[in-house]
């Protein structure tokens, strides 16, 4: 049994709670929150658990295998270095950290500690996602040329992140997982329509040296709810709508055709190809949920997680690239390859 203690009660904490609840193998023994009126609400739901306003006591309870960090971005660092000293197994929420460097060093005191440490990058433990990379690696779609993504609502408003760290870090997760490259370059334009409030609207582009583009548009100021993909490949091309209460995943049989062929240089080169459409069946188990069980299977049998810290800590390479470029006004940056941030 892995015995988990929540450092947060907040916006995700109680989604945290209730999963590890649930999880076999698993048990929720501790929460610590500095709002003593949210402890007060855990206590009346879940009595059994251990509540604190004081982290510390998490840390020296060696009752605790691993510890759940769900709190604002900026501490985000200082209580996973602290829960990796302790000796305790790690869920970060993402982003992982606010900083590259800081990201690095999470990793590498997880690394020589021989502790698991996973970012909670929870769109990859979808069934959605996950039946999008199936169709990727079977090469069904073909090559990919390109990914476009929607991400937009009205709020919530955040005062310690920019749009980028809260939307379009999902988007970065889910590129990360489904593509066979990694980002060379990305530029990005944004603002803060609110002076002295972080960027509430941004477009992103992500460039890679197979000539495949990303480009995600992500705001907190839209009349509606839009949370739209679409992957568009040689074969054929997927459109993935979260908001659909079925039939989430949609895929097109249809593309172009070009052709050099010099006996057809008077018709023209390109010739449409339009098919079926299919929505495939999806894992409908919570993604939560299904994340939750792979961090024990992953602390049990010393597997490394699907979005381990390397992961994260490429995601907030490209958070940190995306709102450099941002506050330059779209001027490109080049991003770093793997190997240097390992």
């Amino acid at each position: 049994m892995i015995r988990i203690g929540v450092v947060g009660y907040g916006y995700w904490g109680p989604n945290l709670v209730r999963n590890f609840g649930e999880t076999y193998g698993a048990s929720v023994v501790a929460v610590a929150d500095l709002d003593r009126s949210k402890l007060a609400s855990l206590a009346r739901r879940y009595p059994a658990i251990k509540l604190t306003t004081d982290f510390t006591e998490l840390l020296s309870d060696p009752n605790i295998d691993a510890i759940a960090v769900a709190t604002p971005v900026q501490t985000h660092y200082e209580l996973g270095l602290a829960a990796l000293r302790a000796g305790k197994h790690l869920w970060m929420e993402k982003p992982m950290t606010q900083t590259v460097a800081q990201a690095k060093r999470l990793v590498d005191e997880a690394a020589r500690r021989r502790l698991t440490l996973l970012v909670d990058h929870t769109f990859i433990y979808t069934g959605a996602v996950a039946k999008m990379d199936e169709l990727i690696k079977s090469g069904d779609l073909g090559c990919i040329l390109y990914y476009d993504s929607v991400r937009v609502n009205l709020g919530l408003f955040q005062r310690d992140v920019g749009v980028i760290s809260d939307l379009a870090v999902h988007d970065f997760s889910i590129l990360d997982f489904l593509l066979d490259e990694k980002p060379v370059a990305v530029t990005a334009s944004g603002t803060n329509h609110f002076p002295g409030t972080p960027e509430n609207l941004a477009y992103v582009t992500l460039y890679y040296d197979s000539g495949k583009m990303a480009h995600v548009n992500v705001s907190w100021l839209a009349p509606v709810k839009v949370r739209q993909i679409m992957v568009v490949g040689s074969k054929k091309m997927i459109a993935y709508d979260d908001l659909e209460p079925s039939e989430k995943v949609k895929v097109y049989d249809k593309g172009v055709d070009f052709t050099d062929d010099p006996t057809q240089i008077r018709e023209m080169r390109i010739g449409y190809r339009t098919g079926d459409m299919c929505a495939p069946k999806l894992a409908v188990a919570e993604a939560l949920s299904t994340e939750g069980e792979h961090f024990v299977d992953c602390i049990e049998h010393g597997l490394l997680p699907i979005t381990d810290g390397q992961l994260g800590l490429r995601v907030v390479r490209l958070i940190e690239a995306a709102t450099d470029s941002m506050r330059r006004r779209g001027e490109m940056v080049h991003i770093e390859p793997a190997e240097a941030l390992a």
